[in-house]
């Protein structure tokens, strides 16, 4: 991450994490696997994880300020998340990440980081 002590400030703050975000909402909504979880009009979500992700990596409490806390796993329980979803959902991100001029090494590491979550999700085999 070289000069920077955040993912949040390597990226390039709020506006960085919403261009990840518009990169990786249509490849989500085009994956079979996923796409059908989420709803049509995509802009709420996108804004919640932009919040969410700015918060995640290390930025000011957007999520929470707006939200409270983000209990995630409770939030995603409704949904039937699977290890090919959560797969998918990670793989989705990495294509956005790659569409970025972010240095590999940094691509790796939020993908890593957002890993964890993701499997946490898991809530169907």
């Amino acid at each position: 991450m070289n000069n920077y002590s955040t993912i949040f400030e390597a990226v390039g703050g709020v506006e960085g994490i919403r261009s990840i975000v518009e990169a990786f909402y249509p490849k989500v909504q085009k994956n079979p696997l996923i796409g059908p979880l989420f709803p049509a009009e995509i802009n709420p979500v996108m804004d919640k994880q932009t919040l969410f992700l700015s918060q995640f990596f290390g930025g000011p409490p957007l999520y929470s300020d707006m939200y409270g806390h983000p209990m995630m796993r409770g939030r995603h329980l409704p949904f039937p998340i699977t290890p090919e979803r959560a797969q998918a959902w990670l793989g989705c991100m990495r294509e956005a990440l790659a569409e970025t001029s972010l240095p590999k090494e940094l691509q790796e590491l939020m993908l890593e980081r957002l890993s964890g979550p993701a499997n946490h999700f898991v809530n169907q085999t």
